[in-house]
């Protein structure tokens, strides 16, 4: 059974940092391309940073470069969206996303989201 859970959400200042984290499980993890996404109310699931294989490629946002940071460790089947210098605009949920393309099959999975909270 395919499952991946985040943690690491919650309420912070503006200017301040978190630490998203996303447990793969049920799936071959070093395969995947790994990737956060977030979404706000009435508004669609925008890519916020991914982590490809092979080749181990980042991309981020434009609106998010320079401030956040996407990382994994294979041996963890773990995947980490580093968030520093929070605005009000990062307020979403934070989704984790795998995707992979196996013998002509595309597999695509999500977590269930977790809150980031950007307010004074």
């Amino acid at each position: 059974q395919v499952q991946l859970v985040e943690s690491g959400g919650g309420l912070v200042q503006p200017g301040g940092s978190l630490r998203l984290s996303c447990a793969a499980s049920g799936f071959t993890f070093s395969t995947y391309t790994m990737s956060w996404y977030r979404q706000t109310p009435g508004k669609e699931r925008d890519l916020v940073a991914d982590f490809s294989v092979p080749g181990g490629r980042t991309n981020y946002a434009d609106s998010v470069k320079g401030r956040f940071t996407i990382s994994r460790d294979n041996a963890k089947n773990t995947v980490y969206l580093q968030m520093n210098s929070l605005k009000p605009e990062d307020t979403a949920v934070y989704y984790c996303n795998a995707k992979s393309r196996i013998y002509g099959l595309f597999y695509n999975y999500w977590g269930q989201g977790t809150q980031v909270t950007v307010s004074s």
